[in-house]
């Protein structure tokens, strides 16, 4: 069996094993042939050293957390041969805190939860794994070339639910959104915008190519520039870019008693010379919320894979700019310019 490993703090240990071990029984009762797996900024930092666990005995991790696969098995009788499934990324950890025991694990207040190819737990890049009935998502068979995009939309799912929570404690009735970059998150986060019925503006530094028209497609505005050089204060932004100056630009644009979620995530060691002091008078005066977000719990999943079955698949497949054949696995995991979603392909 083949699969895709690291050793993480190890930077250019990624390689194909040819001869991996088959998925132990007790990763879970369903046995999944994989199909894809998507790539993203996470796999790149574990790849380059910065970030990733193996499991307990182990040295090396399987990597991939974006995962599509057929069932080839299920004894639990949750899903059936041949069903199309995902599977969910994070576990909840073995004490458990409040949160994990509420299966809200996505909320882990004690970091000891684990993650499929991130933190403790193999991943989903190889030719056969399993996941336990609770963590395994099965989709619509309309969804078999864009189905491994169901773990993104999970995390903006997520967002879109908190973002709710938040609003109502008052009367609100948010209209319009702006997101920040144009990459699968932000593209993503634009989609559950309009399937919402709120009016889009999507910001990015790109001034042609896929993006615009990605967003246009939607029926988003698409802008270039800075934020704040649009002509208009958003009731949500949904930061994706995680990049400072972006940051601490859209908790100054949004309109009173908005609603800013950072969905990006920042590596910092830079510092910014930015008056604080105004934009605490600004957020406290306006009522306005910051909160972050991550990961998501079931109800999210399913909530993904939901707005997944009503969007367009045309669009959904336009996000997939590379498909690599796991045999040019190295071809994969090298960014280019014009990437929005890469995904590794499995299956023949």
């Amino acid at each position: 069996m083949r699969a895709i490993t690291v050793v993480p703090g190890r930077p250019d240990s990624l390689r194909l094993v040819p001869d991996f071990p088959e998925p132990a029984n007790d990763e879970g009762a369903i046995l999944v042939e994989a199909l894809a797996v998507g790539i993203c900024g996470t796999d790149h930092e574990i790849i380059g050293g910065g970030h990733g666990e193996p499991p307990p005995g182990c040295h090396t991790l399987v990597l991939g957390h974006e995962s599509l696969g057929r069932v080839i098995a299920d004894p639990s009788g949750t899903l059936h041969p041949g069903d199309l499934v995902a599977g969910i990324v994070r576990h909840p950890d073995p004490v458990p805190c409040a949160n994990c025991a509420m299966d809200e694990w996505d909320m882990c207040r004690n970091e000891r939860y684990t993650e499929h190819g991130i933190k403790g737990l193999p991943g989903f890049a190889r030719d056969r794994w399993r996941i336990g009935p609770k963590f395994a998502i099965g989709l619509d068979p309309a969804l078999e070339r864009v189905g491994v995009l169901v773990e993104p939309t999970s995390v903006l799912a997520k967002a879109w639910d908190h973002i709710d929570r938040i609003g109502a404690r008052a009367v609100w009735q948010p209209q319009t959104v702006l997101v920040t970059g144009a990459g699968p998150i932000g593209l993503l986060a634009a989609l559950l915008a309009t399937q919402r019925g709120h009016t889009v503006h999507v910001l990015d530094r790109a001034v042609g190519g896929r993006k615009p028209a990605l967003a246009g497609a939607l029926g988003a505005a698409y802008h270039t520039g800075s934020v704040s050089e649009l002509d208009f204060a958003p009731d949500v932004i949904l930061e994706c870019t995680g990049a400072p100056a972006v940051v601490l630009e859209v908790m100054c644009k949004v309109a009173p008693t908005g609603i800013v979620c950072l969905a990006g995530v920042s590596t910092g060691g830079r510092t910014i010379d930015f008056d604080a002091g105004a934009l605490n008078r600004d957020l406290v005066l306006e009522n306005n919320v910051v909160f972050g977000s991550v990961n998501a719990n079931r109800r999210h999943w399913d909530l993904a894979a939901e707005a997944l079955t009503t969007a367009d698949p045309g669009w959904l497949d336009s996000l997939i700019t590379r498909r690599v054949p796991v045999g040019s696995y190295a071809e994969a995991y090298t960014s280019a310019d014009d990437d929005i979603k890469v995904v590794l392909e499995f299956g023949d």
